[in-house]
């Protein structure tokens, strides 16, 4: 069964699908579609073939990355009843709309998204005249931890922030602001990588000057995605100098 979520993302493609023509991506050129979801969420990947005629009788055929078999209808018969040959990644996770098939919808379902999910899909209509026809999608799966940020020492230069995520994809950039916006000077970040996931620390010095709100921000830009974190630095700090030299990492988070 569809959920009611599933539901509402699939009215929102049908009309796009509708409008968008060969924006969608056809096989010669004209463009990929980027769908982007985040870890542990489900993703529609959209097709329908130019004419939009109705496909209950037709082949399509799921790939990524151009051998892996994710889903493949054919004339009623598909991979979640009697067809074999699915990769075992996508086994019991992809559900198509067969009440949509009328209208020319060959989208699919992929449930519970993961990282290794990313990549480039392809839809294909073999049968269609002339030549068939092919769509590409591209599917990213972000994993978009919150920062987390803390007070990490106080020194005679002022009060030194930190800022950290965890195990995000794709790779953020982190900036420091103010609470007017403006992007504070930083040291270098340190970055690591592990299993394609990164790991990201920034920190800089702040001084009470108009404000004692900062916050770190993580942008993911090549998929738009924004968020960020607030730390409120106590006026005592920059003035107590007995606290000066103590790391205090943790002291405060947000």
């Amino acid at each position: 069964m569809v959920s009611q979520r599933t539901s509402t993302l699939l009215s929102a493609f049908v009309c796009l699908l509708s409008s968008a023509g060969t924006t969608w991506g056809h096989g010669h050129g004209m463009g990929v579609v980027k769908v982007v979801a985040e870890e542990g969420n489900d993703a529609i990947l959209p097709c329908s073939p130019s004419t939009k005629e109705n496909i209950e009788s037709k082949l399509f055929d799921w790939k990524k990355d151009g051998q892996m078999e994710v889903f493949m209808y054919d004339a009623g018969i598909h991979y979640n009843n009697d067809l074999s040959g699915q990769d075992e990644q996508f086994s019991r996770r992809i559900s198509h709309f067969q009440e949509q098939l009328k209208y020319g919808n060959a989208s699919i379902v992929i449930r519970n998204t993961t990282m290794a999910d990313s990549g480039d899909y392809t839809c294909a209509f073999p049968h269609l005249k002339p030549g068939g026809e092919i769509y590409n999608i591209q599917l990213v799966v972000r994993a978009s931890p919150k920062p987390y940020v803390s007070i990490y020492d106080v020194t005679d230069d002022g009060v030194q922030l930190k800022c950290e995520v965890q195990g995000a994809f794709p790779q953020p950039t982190l900036q420091w602001q103010d609470s007017d916006g403006k992007v504070l000077p930083a040291e270098e970040p340190r970055v690591s990588e592990r299993g394609g996931r990164y790991s990201i620390t920034l920190q800089t010095t702040v001084t009470s000057i108009t404000t004692n709100r900062f916050h770190c921000v993580a942008k993911q830009e090549n998929i738009g995605h924004v968020v960020n974190a607030e730390i409120i630095v106590p006026k005592k700090l920059f003035e107590d100098k007995s606290c000066h030299g103590s790391s205090m990492d943790g002291f405060l988070e947000f």
